[in-house]
């Protein structure tokens, strides 16, 4: 069974709720075709600046192995752990871009295929209010942003523990 997180995209300028058939769910796991072919996954996946990063980082390690005389199957092995690190960390490079873009994380789910965990998500989703995204709340000025935490001078409280002799 997979686990997928479940990101919401940006609202939209005329759009109260984000449009649940944008929502994107990211596998967690291995990815095949991330491993095998990485830049053009990364650029079906429009990751550009992780693209970038790779190309960077894979030719600076090439040269930097070439220059310390290190043969042609060093190189390749290096090569191929860059691409297995790739398969591994397909989805946190997925999320990172799509949280970079302003994507929100809004729940993990599991499910044998996306399709289960699309319907077990959006299930849950509708069942339960607090899941779906509520319209920001409006602010008054007359009120600060923060109010004072409550004291407990002389109440013997330290930290997160309840008051003593209260009711569990």
């Amino acid at each position: 069974m997979s686990v997928y997180t479940v990101h919401e995209p940006p609202l939209r300028a005329a759009d109260a709720s984000a449009d649940p058939q944008r929502f994107i769910f990211v596998r967690d796991g291995f990815y095949f075709w991330a491993f095998l072919l990485g830049p053009f996954w990364m650029i079906r996946h429009r990751l550009w600046l992780v693209l970038a990063l790779y190309l960077v980082i894979s030719i600076g390690i090439e040269v930097g192995v070439r220059a310390a005389g290190g043969s042609d199957g060093a190189i390749m092995l290096v090569g191929f752990l860059i691409s297995l690190l790739v398969g591994f960390e397909a989805g946190t490079l997925r999320r990172f871009t799509l949280q970079r873009r302003g994507w929100r994380n809004v729940g993990t789910v599991s499910g044998g295929r996306q399709e289960e965990a699309e319907l077990r998500f959006f299930d849950a989703w509708l069942r339960r209010p607090s899941l779906r995204p509520a319209a920001p709340p409006a602010a008054n000025p007359d009120t600060p942003a923060m109010a004072p935490p409550p004291s407990s001078e002389g109440t013997g409280v330290i930290g997160l523990f309840p008051e003593p002799g209260a009711s569990r």
